[in-house]
């Protein structure tokens, strides 16, 4: 008995909680299907190895020399929420909304809830998120935004039906979140930051902007901006694609692109922006039939009015922080921090911290190690550490 008490004073005393039980009955609230594990190891370390993550759904976002923690036990909650879309194909389920809730037995009281970056599944922050937060004892949620895929935009019926809905599912998820740990911890989490990539980050600050109530802060690492009147990636997409199928460097930067970054754009004109320019199209003004380089947002009446569904203002009700490289080459940092740390200027809460030689997908530092810097590593100090 002495030797409990003394393992419980040491645990209160440095802000870690082990589960009272270690079995008990775990329910997300408004889950239609959940199934829990037991797991020696909730980091992909471990869940690469027992089948409870996707390598697939993270593979190129993180590079080589990231840390990789292991050896932390707990819970984790794979499930879904009724919907009536099936982009997502992980685990055989073929249905959408599906998240991961992961509770690590040494808990600091705190909560990580996050959405999946691009149009990646629910596992896609497993190695720039999950493993870190969970070695510092938070537990942790995602979700995969409600459709995944390059043919997302096929669920919903309204233009932009498919975007409202991931901040519809990053809400839904926060709330069951805090429910879940509330009820294994049996006690409400001490804060909540919700941390996100691209269009994981675009959740972090719509949800600080129309749900600040749900969260204690949050960490945005390249969000999406959209904004009707521009920019947005209809007004620097098309002129990018046009440079470069014209052979003119001077279109590329006239759209917001840095010049020292100019050895990255063959693989974006390749992998990125044609790609990228179609889907959201197909989204946002699927009456488009023309080109990619063609593309004139301001003759289409259309993608403004969806626009103006999912459209940031900067209002933020709890601080943020905001971290974006120069060498971003598919979200130009001149046409999306830049802009949006001028919008929530005004908050009086938002940080900003623009990085030289940074790119938007931290897998290229492998390719290009002596010309770019990782930003992944930014980002959990930034979550480990309010500003």
């Amino acid at each position: 008995m002495r030797r409990l008490a003394l393992f419980s004073a040491v645990l209160l005393l440095t802000g870690v909680t082990v589960p009272a039980s270690a079995h008990r009955p775990v329910r997300v609230p408004g889950a239609q299907h959940q199934e829990v594990a037991r797991l020696a190891d909730l980091s992909t370390t471990g869940t690469a190895a027992s089948g409870h993550t996707n390598p697939a759904d993270y593979a190129g976002l993180t590079h080589a020399g990231l840390p990789t923690p292991s050896g932390i036990p707990g819970v984790q909650v794979d499930g879904y929420f009724p919907d009536n879309s099936r982009t997502n194909t992980n685990h055989g389920w073929n249905h959408d909304s599906q998240f991961v809730v992961r509770l690590p037995d040494r808990w600091n009281g705190g909560l990580v809830v996050s959405g999946s970056p691009g149009v990646r599944a629910q596992y896609a922050n497993d190695k720039a998120i999950s493993d870190y937060v969970l070695s510092l004892g938070y537990a942790y949620a995602a979700t995969d935004k409600g459709n995944t895929g390059a043919e997302f935009y096929t669920d919903g019926v309204r233009p932009g039906d498919a975007i409202v809905e991931w901040n519809l599912r990053m809400t839904q998820l926060t709330r069951a979140a805090r429910a879940t740990v509330g009820q294994y911890y049996d006690r409400a989490p001490r804060e909540v930051v919700a941390a996100g990539i691209s269009n994981g980050g675009y959740l972090v600050r719509w949800q600080l902007e129309n749900h600040p109530e749900l969260y204690t802060r949050g960490v945005d690492l390249e969000g999406t901006l959209w904004t009707a009147n521009g920019p947005n990636l209809f007004t620097f997409l098309p002129p990018a694609i046009r440079g470069y199928e014209q052979q003119s460097p001077e279109l590329i930067t006239g759209a917001g692109f840095d010049p020292k970054s100019g050895f990255l754009w063959d693989y974006h004109y390749t992998v990125y922006w044609k790609l990228t320019q179609r889907i959201y199209a197909a989204e946002l003004d699927p009456s488009y039939t023309g080109t990619e380089a063609d593309y004139d947002y301001a003759r289409r009446p259309e993608a403004h009015k969806a626009i103006r569904r999912i459209a940031l203002t900067g209002r933020i009700g709890k601080p943020l922080v905001t971290i974006q490289g120069t060498y971003d080459s598919l979200l130009p940092i001149t046409q999306d921090s830049d802009v949006y740390a001028a919008m929530a200027r005004r908050t009086g809460l938002h940080t900003y911290l623009r990085v030289e030689a940074g790119n938007h997908v931290d897998g290229l530092v492998d390719a290009h190690p002596d010309q770019l810097v990782p930003l992944v590593p930014l980002l959990q100090q930034a979550i480990r550490t309010p500003s």
